[in-house]
C-alpha cells in the first residue's frame, strides 16, 4: 500500500520537491496503478511465451547502396585531424 509518507520518501530520493497537494495526488495515483498491477498478477500466464511486442514487427529499412561521395576532399578538410586520405581518430582499444 502506498501512503503519503512513502511518496514523500521517494520524492526526496529522486530529489523532487512536491507540494502537499502533489503528494496527496501521487499517493492516490500510485495506489491506483498498484491496484491495477495486482489485477494483472491474478492472470494465469504460464502458457504465454515471453515477448517484447504484442504483434510481430519486421524491419522495413531499405537496402544499403554504396556510393562514393563526390567531394571527398571537402569532407577531409573539415576533419579536425587527417592522415593521408583518412580521418584520424583517437585510439580506443587497449594494446592487449
Amino acid at each position: 500500500m502506498i501512503d503519503r509518507e512513502l511518496v514523500h520518501k521517494v520524492a526526496l530520493l529522486a530529489r523532487l520537491e512536491l507540494t502537499p497537494e502533489e503528494e496527496t495526488q501521487f499517493t492516490t495515483q500510485l495506489g491506483s496503478i498498484l491496484d491495477y498491477i495486482e489485477q494483472l498478477n491474478e492472470l494465469d500466464v504460464s502458457d504465454v511465451p515471453p515477448t517484447a511486442r504484442a504483434i510481430d514487427v519486421s524491419n522495413v529499412t531499405r537496402e544499403d547502396e554504396l556510393q562514393p561521395y563526390p567531394d571527398r576532399e571537402a569532407i577531409l578538410n573539415c576533419a579536425p585531424e587527417q592522415e593521408g586520405e583518412f580521418f584520424k581518430v583517437p585510439k580506443i582499444l587497449n594494446a592487449e
